[in-house]
């Protein structure tokens, strides 16, 4: 079933049927988020309800206090897809504006929860805060859930081999280049998106040709030279790659560019929009001594990466036997 994307209360409409809710920004749509949506999901189903996600557009943060905004991990657009794959039937990307901030809890629960969505059961994480100045906390939600006729339910924090898995943890590790771990807590690689743009040419002639991406994304890996792969938004074509993110040293370059070199044969016109998937660092970017040292290096990387492509085929192919 195609996910329905609201944009207001009014929307939804007054015979739109009860609901399993569940309400936060979702930033990076990690596995602690996915936990929470599969619950609304199997509760939804249990009670035969619609498993809904409210969420706010703009992030409340760049409306309250823009100078502690954090740097998001998706834009709107891509939550809602990523929402999507976890079953989850209705989205409600409500405007967050200071007006919007100025709601009490008790009447964001009244008016939001209650009678614009119909909620029979009300699902969070564990330190979830809502309405104005954050005053509304689990146990207000609690309390006005039963004044209004719905349960609440709270999810406890979720941990990965030590690490906490959130948002912030997340934009942590891809700051730093740990692009293997935040794959482990996200639950899939972490990728950006963009539009291919001429580069300088000096791939081309003096490395090896390149597509690079010229992307709005907020967070981007650490300096350096990534395994990744590579789709064509268009139409889906799928590519192993590495990709340099740097200011190309070598050429005295000074603006950040990402240059992706695509393992596999292109087989086709260049790609106009691209994603590229980072799955592992490989090393920093470094000034070399001349073009022909620096695509010596980059041929070693092909190697690296191509590697790391059979090894994970081999283990694929071995989980399917044993299946």
């Amino acid at each position: 079933m195609p996910i329905r994307v609201l944009r207001s209360l009014s929307e939804v409409g007054s015979a739109a049927r009860p609901s399993a809710v569940t309400i936060g920004n979702f930033d990076g749509v990690h596995l602690a988020h996915r936990r929470i949506f599969h619950r609304v999901v199997e509760i939804a189903r249990e009670l035969k309800l619609v498993p809904t996600v409210l969420t706010f557009d703009p992030h409340p943060s760049k409306v309250v206090a823009p100078d502690r905004a954090p740097r998001l991990l998706n834009n709107t657009e891509e939550r809602i897809a990523l929402i999507a794959d976890c079953g989850i039937e209705q989205v409600i990307v409500l405007p967050f504006d200071h007006a919007f901030s100025q709601i009490s809890a008790q009447d964001f629960v009244k008016d939001i929860l209650v009678d614009g969505l119909h909620a029979r059961v009300v699902l969070v994480g564990f330190n979830f805060h809502f309405g104005n100045r954050k005053s509304g906390n689990i146990n207000v939600l609690r309390a006005l859930g039963e004044e209004y006729g719905f349960r609440t339910e709270v999810l406890p924090g979720m941990s990965l081999r030590g690490r906490v898995v959130s948002s912030t943890e997340v934009r942590r590790l891809i700051d730093a280049g740990a692009v293997a771990t935040a794959c482990r807590l996200l639950g899939r690689p972490y990728a950006i998106r963009g539009e291919v743009v001429s580069g300088h040419g000096i791939g081309s002639k003096k490395t090896v040709p390149t597509l690079n991406l010229h992307t709005a994304a907020e967070v981007l890996p650490h300096t350096g030279v990534y395994i990744t792969r590579t789709t064509d938004q268009k139409d889906r074509r799928v590519w192993n790659s590495i990709t340099n993110v740097g200011y190309r040293p070598t050429f005295g370059g000074t603006d950040l560019s990402i240059e992706t070199f695509l393992l596999d044969p292109l087989d086709g016109e260049r790609p106009d929009q691209i994603a590229v998937e980072f799955l592992k660092r490989v090393r920093e970017e470094r000034k070399f001594d001349s073009p022909e040292a620096l695509r010596s290096q980059i041929l070693k990387d092909v190697a690296t990466a191509n590697r790391y492509f059979s090894r994970t085929a081999r283990l694929k192919n071995q989980a399917f036997i044993n299946q």
